[in-house]
């Protein structure tokens, strides 16, 4: 289950509105909004629906493994490949140095 933070933090990645989550998780904006401030928990249901939602839109989130939570973009399979040509274009590798 994710938490207030992850999920102020996946909406901010994915570009998503308080608006556009309610609608989409089916859950209401203040509830939310209650839940990113942490003032209140919301029912499992709920912080299932906003983590579906977000995953659905692009987020991943990550449990604690020792280092920490957290979130990050889901990169799909073409979003991969176009990075790599682009990691590749610059040529042979050498030193940065100006003469």
């Amino acid at each position: 289950m994710i938490n207030g933070s992850q999920c102020r933090a996946a909406r901010a990645l994915i570009d998503f509105s308080r608006e556009r989550l309610a609608i989409s998780a089916g859950v209401s904006i203040e509830s939310i909004s209650r839940f990113e401030s942490k003032l209140t928990e919301p029912t499992d249901e709920e912080v299932a629906a906003l983590q579906a939602a977000l995953e659905q839109a692009g987020a991943v989130f990550i449990s604690d493994n020792g280092r920490g939570i957290g979130v990050r973009l889901k990169f799909t399979r073409s979003d991969a490949k176009r990075i790599a040509i682009l990691e590749n274009e610059g040529g042979i590798v050498a030193p940065d140095r100006v003469p």
